[in-house]
């Protein structure tokens, strides 16, 4: 089994990135052939300082290695150190309808937040399937909300196939329905793009800070409340056992205590989840050859594969 993911080296990446693919990546890449790209191609679309996209990209493999991606058992490599990605992502713009992407939710969405109208966020989608093609990819671990767009990498494939003979496999989604979507501090999906991420290795004062604004009701500390339908829970539920879930829910049902207790109680879980990671982090941050080289040994690995597809590819429309 050959398994792909991908994350926008845009950032510091937060729990939603952790807990909605990184977890999933990490905990399944001694199951089969993993590979896993920083989406640097994917991040122009929200025009970065040339110099920041360099930094963000450092900054998401120490990430990745601090969270448990082991070099040994899985490809870690940088999306535009392997350029075939971008002639595959022009064959298939080729065989896509334009209808296929007019129907894609994110686009709609972040048009609708005022993200600039290009076609680089309109053919996103295309290039996604490229990603995941190239490599000939069996499973992919994505979000909830990215479920469309594996959907329509699915649709591009099959009609490739069709049309070429059958050159690419047929992905399927991995998507883990208890953390498909993490909340974000105001409620929504937690992104970037909406600034109401909680980091993973921020400092101790932001991380509170970010928790201690989880959107919440307006209930009194002496008033039950609904755990099953509060921000604050849903986050605690990540990082919780069953045993201290449930004691926080029986304390919401009991009334007598607040949003506050309920959000210090969250501070604290994630603060401990994290440390080992943030302590791997420090030492990684040390040792910045090693982790240059992790990614030059990942790129060569995922090159050569994405070469045998393209030859494929390319004698399947002509261009060989």
């Amino acid at each position: 089994m050959r398994i792909l993911t991908g994350i926008q080296p845009s950032g510091t990446p937060h729990i939603g990135n952790y807990f909605g693919a990184m977890r999933q990546i990490i905990n399944i890449q001694d199951k089969g052939e993993t590979f896993i790209f920083l989406a640097d191609y994917h991040s122009l679309t929200t025009a970065p300082e040339p110099e920041q996209l360099r930094k963000n990209v450092l900054e998401l493999t120490l990430n990745y290695l601090s969270c448990g991606v082991d070099p040994e058992k899985a490809i870690l490599f940088r999306q535009s150190d392997v350029p075939q990605v971008c002639e595959l992502t022009w064959i298939l713009n080729n065989v896509t309808p334009v209808g296929l992407l007019e129907r894609a939710h994110s686009y709609k969405d972040k048009i609708a937040k005022g993200f600039a109208p290009n076609n680089g966020l309109f053919s996103y989608p295309v290039l996604m399937a490229s990603d995941i093609l190239i490599y000939q990819s069996n499973l992919v671990p994505v979000g909830k909300d990215q479920k469309q767009h594996l959907e329509i990498t699915r649709d591009i494939a099959i009609k490739f196939n069709n049309q070429y003979g059958e050159v690419f496999t047929i992905p399927e989604e991995l998507i883990p329905e208890e953390v498909a979507i993490v909340p974000g501090t105001d409620g929504q999906k937690m992104s970037k793009s909406y600034n109401n991420t909680i980091p993973i290795f921020g400092k101790e004062k932001e991380i509170k800070k970010a928790i201690m604004n989880v959107v919440t009701d307006c209930k009194a500390l002496e008033e039950p409340k609904d755990p099953d339908n509060c921000n604050v829970v849903a986050l605690y539920k990540l990082v919780a056992t069953p045993e201290e879930l449930e004691e926080m829910k029986e304390r919401y049902r009991a009334g007598g205590y607040g949003y506050g207790h309920a959000k210090l109680a969250l501070f604290d879980k994630l603060w401990a989840y994290f440390e080992p990671m943030r302590k791997r982090r420090a030492e990684l941050e040390q040792n910045l050859d090693y982790v240059w080289s992790v990614l030059a040994k990942g790129a060569e690995k995922a090159g050569a594969e994405a070469e045998k597809t393209m030859v494929k590819v390319r004698r399947a429309v002509g261009l060989r």
